[in-house]
């Protein structure tokens, strides 16, 4: 049995791939008998929301509060998911002060992400800032065989591994009644998506393909905005567990407008229903869809669309079996570093 202590600063309430990553990881460890202390913002007593993003809370721990944390257990594995968050920078300095081993995992393209939202911060600034948050670490996980040969362009180099996903096959599975569900003589096309500006949802929401409805599923800053400007898209906002599944279920083309997410689990979620996926060709979906048999990637969205409305959901749902949360932990495990 191993103590392991995980750090991060995406937590629930938050919903997005990391809080699920990092969720079933919680759960995988539970299952094989480890110990494992999430540190996360709902830990500290002083937080508050992110401005303009009330689902994402922030935490600014102090550094004697960070070496009472480390001090608590003799933790045999320390993991630091978010080590460019404000609870991540903590712990890693604290870490290297105290000449602590620790690993980190790399989900976002954390500079992509701020430039979106402040164009005048240039990408090469952001990635330089990067490489200094991780200088410390020996071993980064990250999403997918692409992101590795990406970080290394970029000058990481530490040890690089490719982090798998997984899917609830409680949850999300195909449902041979779906039509029901439907208008008769209607495509359903869902995209489910924390509702923020980098996600590319004017793509998907532009959209115009005859004989089609359109539904996107998820919540966040930029809904009112997409409301206002695209009034035949079905908002249904933020869903969860079967609830969410129905919708994988429904749609015949799940659409993935995104370029700036390095893996996208809300696509193999769709896999797992028997729902093709359409998408541009771009880090995450090229290490998940398989041209022709499980969905498309065209730098046109609605050819991808078109296509992929023609593929056998059978041979969609055999695609989704690869991805599983057993394999991911066992992935995690052997990264882990002795924390001594």
């Amino acid at each position: 049995m191993a103590n392991i202590l995980l750090v991060t600063d995406a937590w629930h309430p938050q919903t997005n791939g990391v809080v699920t990553t990092l969720s079933n990881l919680v759960d995988q460890a539970r299952q094989n008998n480890d110990k494992i202390i999430v540190v996360h913002p709902g830990t500290f007593r002083i937080k508050f929301p992110m401005p303009t993003y009330k689902e994402i809370m922030l935490a600014f721990p102090m550094p004697w509060t960070v070496r009472k944390h480390l001090k608590k257990e003799l933790y045999d594995h320390i993991h630091i998911a978010t080590p460019e968050g404000p609870i991540g920078i903590s712990f890693a300095r604290t870490c290297r002060r105290l000449n602590i081993p620790f690993s980190t995992s790399l989900h976002t393209l954390f500079p992509e992400f701020v430039k979106k939202r402040f164009p005048f911060i240039s990408l090469d600034f952001g990635w330089k800032w990067m490489l200094n948050r991780y200088k410390d670490t020996t071993h980064i996980m990250t999403t997918s065989d692409s992101m590795v040969e990406f970080l290394k362009r970029k000058g990481f180099t530490q040890e690089l591994v490719a982090w798998t996903r997984g899917v609830d096959r409680s949850i999300f599975f195909p449902d041979p009644d779906r039509e029901k569900f439907k208008r008769e003589g209607t495509k359903v096309l869902v995209c489910v998506s924390r509702v923020s500006h980098e996600k590319g949802l004017d793509d998907f929401c532009e959209l115009k393909i005859p004989n089609t409805e359109k539904i996107l599923v998820g919540d966040g800053p930029y809904l009112k905005t997409l409301k206002k400007k695209y009034p035949d898209v079905y908002f249904v906002g933020k869903k969860t567990g079967n609830d969410l599944a129905r919708y994988y279920q429904v749609a015949d083309v799940f659409v993935f407008p995104s370029k700036a997410d390095t893996f996208g689990v809300v696509q193999i979620e769709a896999l797992a229903c028997g729902t093709p996926v359409a998408a541009y060709p771009v880090i995450g979906p090229k290490d998940i869809i398989k041209q022709g048999i499980n969905g498309y990637m065209e730098n046109n969205l609605t050819l991808a669309i078109n296509q992929a409305l023609h593929l056998d959901r059978h041979t969609v749902y055999k695609s989704s079996l690869k991805w599983s949360w057993e394999e991911a932990y066992k992935q995690f495990r052997l990264v882990l570093l002795p924390a001594k």
